[in-house]
């Protein structure tokens, strides 16, 4: 499911509406449209994100965790970095990219030894595209079952 708004920002950066400054200047520098990609997780509208936002060229998808419809979780790390990235490249496909045009991602583990695995299957979804990436071992996530979570970021060619 996807959702389009247009987004303006102010020259400090942050979303505004159309106010006048003390200045007198409108202070509205850009009107950027934005799509949001949402995934159907209850979390997205209580926390406020989304899974995926595209503005302009630019595509920013949220951290990732290997989450299964059923509510299932399989142990093994490598299983999970692939759901991981099954659920952002279906994100990225709702606003018309793929794992071709990710130019970053981001891999937080739980587990040190969980490295060679994760990286295994980013290896083997991105030996080609070689995105900047980055993988954090971090003291826990959300769901305790979670050994992986993933961010990717894409630019649209």
């Amino acid at each position: 499911m996807s959702f389009d708004d247009d987004l303006t920002v102010s020259p400090s950066g942050r979303a505004a509406g159309n106010k006048s400054s003390p200045t007198g200047n409108q202070g509205i520098v850009a009107t950027a449209h934005r799509h949001r990609v949402s995934s159907g997780s209850p979390f997205e509208a209580t926390f406020g994100f989304s899974r995926a936002v595209r503005v302009g060229d630019r595509v920013v998808v949220s951290g990732t965790a290997p989450v299964w419809p059923d509510g299932s979780c399989p142990d093994d790390a490598a299983v999970q970095a692939r759901r991981c990235f099954t659920i952002i490249a279906d994100a990225l496909a709702q606003v018309g990219v793929s794992l071709a045009d990710v130019v970053r991602t981001r891999m937080f583990i739980t587990a040190a030894g969980d490295a060679d695995q994760v990286g295994a299957v980013h290896g083997e979804l991105f030996a080609d595209i070689r995105p900047a990436a980055t993988m954090v071992i971090v003291a826990g996530l959300l769901d305790p079952r979670w050994k992986v979570e993933i961010e990717a970021e894409a630019v649209v060619r």
